[in-house]
């Protein structure tokens, strides 16, 4: 067993399984792995799926199902660093699809209730600029969006 790295564990009441599938389809080089169940003298029924590993954009996860005590909110998240505008529109829409939610800035909700920040390449550097002013014009164009617009940031920042 290796010692190195980092794995993120998410709970979910039950839907660890449909969850661990539905990143693995969302994002290239993802695959599923090994599936744990839950035997006698647990919590849950015998033979249900406990944990299921899986790798998301080369980020390894572990998916466990611990039933309702803990549900994800906005003090976690995933960022989704996107080369383009097309992938940050690609990432929106799945990650939303089917009952998650659009949020302010970049962010989003999946259906699941897990945060993710879907942010296009050279965002930071707008909002970061050393000009004071072509960074506040870019941070103010961010605060009114919900999915970021790269054209529009960039315009912003410009003054125009």
């Amino acid at each position: 067993m290796a010692t190195d790295g980092f794995t993120t564990c998410l709970w979910f009441e039950d839907q660890a399984e449909e969850a661990a599938h539905f990143y693995v389809s969302v994002f290239k080089n993802s695959s599923i792995g090994a599936l744990a169940r839950y035997g006698e003298g647990t919590f849950q029924p015998v033979g249900s799926v406990m944990t299921v590993e899986f790798t998301a954009n080369g980020q390894k996860f572990v998916a466990l199902n611990g039933g309702p005590q803990f549900t994800f909110n906005e003090a976690v998240s995933f960022q989704v660093l996107c080369a383009d505008q097309a992938e940050v529109d690609h990432y929106w829409a799945k990650l939303t699809e089917n009952g998650g939610e659009p949020g302010p800035c970049g962010w989003l909700k999946d259906k699941y209730g897990l945060s993710w920040q879907v942010i296009p390449e050279g965002l930071t550097e707008l909002i970061t600029d050393a000009d004071p002013q072509k960074a506040a014009r870019a941070t103010q164009a961010m605060m009114a969006m919900g999915k970021l617009d790269i054209a529009a940031l960039r315009k912003a920042h410009a003054g125009e």
